[in-house]
């Protein structure tokens, strides 16, 4: 049975940081990313990563704040995200497939996501 669980979401301060990562079960995958929902806005994308970790992908929005990452010894994803900004407040999701891509299509596995919340 696949899983994807996320962690390590939460309040912080505009300027601040955090980390999120994204453990998977059940099987490896190529690709990993993230995406996030913000409330009444449609779920966009964020980063991707492919399983070599040499190519990567970035939304402009968190381009040069944010760094994905993995490990695939520990089947995990991280997403380090800096300079938050209140704007970056949404429920974050892991995602993870077979296909390299930014739209939500691409990928056949979903977390249940975890929530950031940046204040003002």
């Amino acid at each position: 049975q696949v899983q994807l669980v996320e962690s390590g979401g939460g309040l912080v301060q505009a300027g601040g940081s955090l980390r999120l990562s994204c453990a998977a079960s059940g099987r490896t995958f190529s690709t990993m990313g993230w995406f996030r929902q913000a409330p009444g806005k449609e779920r966009e994308f964020v980063a991707v990563i492919l399983w070599t970790g040499s190519t990567t992908v970035y939304a402009d929005s968190v381009k040069g704040r944010s760094t994905i990452s993995r490990d695939n010894a520990k089947n995990t994803v991280y997403l380090q995200m800096n300079s938050l900004k209140p704007e970056d407040t949404a429920v974050y999701y892991c995602a993870a497939g077979s296909r390299f891509g930014i739209v939500t299509s691409n990928f056949d596995y979903w977390g249940l996501g975890t929530q950031v919340t940046v204040s003002s």
